[in-house]
C-alpha cells in the first residue's frame, strides 16, 4: 500500500546532501535514448558543489568534448554510493576535493590538467580515474555517444550487423573462407 510522506524543510535537506542537473544537449546522442532534456542525480554523501567539481575531474580525466555531462554525473553517482557506504571513502573523497581547491570545476581546462597532474599518484585521484573508466565508458549513454551496439553474441553475431564491410583487403575466394552462418 502507497503512504504519503510529508517532509518539512529540516528533513528534506537532512535526506538529500546535493543536487547535480543538467540539460540533454539537443542532436546529441543521448537526446535519441533520454526520456526527456533534463537529468538530476540525488547525492547523499556529497554536496552540490562537491558534485560539480567531481564532474570538472571526471571530464579531465577523460575528455570528450560532446559527451553530455549525464554520462559523467553517472560517475559522480556511484562515487557518492560508495562514500554513503564507507567513510574512509568519504573522507578520501572530501580531502581529495579540498586539496584541488574550491575554484576547480570553474578552472579552464589546461589549469585543471596541471592540477590533477599534481596529484596524479594519490589515492584520491586514482580511485577517481578507476570509477571514472569503470562507469563511464560502461554507460549506455556512453554506448550511444561511441555508436558501440553491445556484444556480438547477443545480436546474432557481428557478420549481421555490419561488420562484414571490409574494404581494405582484398575478397578472399570461397572455398577459403571456410561456411558462412544462415540466419541471424
Amino acid at each position: 500500500m502507497d503512504q504519503l510522506v510529508t517532509l518539512n524543510r529540516r528533513e528534506l535537506l537532512k535526506t538529500t546532501s546535493g543536487l547535480l542537473t543538467g540539460c540533454v544537449v539537443a542532436g546529441s546522442p543521448l537526446a535519441l535514448i533520454a526520456p526527456g532534456r533534463e537529468w538530476a542525480v540525488d547525492l547523499t554523501a556529497l554536496t552540490s558543489s562537491e558534485g560539480a567539481a567531481l564532474v570538472s575531474m571526471a571530464r579531465t580525466i577523460a575528455p570528450h568534448d560532446k559527451l553530455d555531462d549525464a554520462a559523467y554525473a553517472l560517475v559522480i553517482q556511484a562515487v557518492d554510493g560508495d562514500a554513503g557506504k564507507d567513510a574512509n571513502t568519504r573522507k578520501l573523497v572530501k580531502e581529495g576535493l579540498a586539496a584541488l581547491g574550491a575554484d576547480f570545476a570553474g578552472s579552464p581546462e589546461s589549469e585543471r590538467v596541471e592540477a590533477l597532474k599534481k596529484i596524479e599518484s594519490s589515492a584520491f585521484f586514482q580511485t577517481m580515474r578507476l570509477k571514472t573508466l569503470q562507469v563511464l565508458y560502461s554507460s549506455s549513454i556512453a554506448y550511444a555517444y561511441f555508436g558501440y551496439e553491445g556484444e556480438a553474441f547477443s545480436k546474432g553475431g557481428y557478420l549481421f550487423r555490419g561488420f562484414n564491410d571490409l574494404r581494405w583487403l582484398p575478397d578472399v575466394p570461397a572455398e577459403d573462407s571456410g561456411p558462412l552462418p544462415t540466419g541471424a
